[in-house]
């Protein structure tokens, strides 16, 4: 589990990059960033082969927990910058 973690704490800032990188390109409606950050979770997680020995099940595992914490990353950072326009 906490090989699990480590991989996913490494390429959380990937996927939080790579969903911004969608935001800007395409047209995503915001309800579904949440989805589409843990979609490129688990693609940057299945991808990661190459860096580590873990079996593709523990790799999606990875990659999913990185797009839940990108998401969370991306509302907090959203949450502050709305708290910052009020003030």
């Amino acid at each position: 589990m906490e090989i699990i973690l480590i991989l996913a704490s490494i390429i959380s800032p990937v996927v939080l990059a790579l969903v911004e990188l969608v935001k800007r390109t395409v047209q995503v409606p915001k309800r579904f960033l949440p989805l589409s950050a843990v979609i490129i979770g688990l693609i940057v997680g299945g991808l990661s082969y190459p860096f580590t020995d873990l079996d593709l099940g523990m790799r999606l595992w990875a990659g999913g927990l990185a797009g839940l914490s990108a998401t969370g990353l991306f509302e907090l950072s959203k949450k502050r910058t709305d708290e910052s326009l009020h003030e």
